[in-house]
């Protein structure tokens, strides 16, 4: 089954990064998933500053602002798609990725399969 991780980040570094974990500790991840074989899919996102949000109103206006503005500190740093056998398999590969270290977080969610 496939889960995606939406990897979020408490602590931003100077550079942009996450403060909790290194460069090397990210390469270290992302080999482990690929060596396990479960890896789908996975991006890590440019700059929040980059971020633009559009909704749609009622009548069907179009509006558009600059980033998320959202009500947290947290920023969605990436995402990782990874085909496991169960929800616990893949609580086990978010536990190990440093996005979930210190003030980060990541979100399990399961892949809608809508062909089943």
């Amino acid at each position: 089954m496939k889960y995606m991780l939406l990897i979020h980040s408490g602590a931003i570094d100077e550079n942009g990064g996450a403060a909790e974990c290194t460069v090397q500790d990210w390469m270290d991840y992302d080999k482990a998933v690929r060596d396990a074989g479960i890896h789908v899919s996975g991006e890590s996102l440019a700059d929040l500053v980059t971020a633009t949000t559009v909704r749609v109103g009622p009548t069907g206006e179009r509006t558009v602002t600059d980033g998320p503005f959202a009500e947290t500190r947290e920023v969605l740093g990436g995402f990782l798609v990874i085909d496991v056998p169960d929800l616990d398999t893949a609580l086990d590969w978010a536990a190990r990725c440093p996005g979930s270290r210190g003030s980060g977080a990541v979100v399990v969610r399961p892949v809608a399969d809508f062909g089943a």
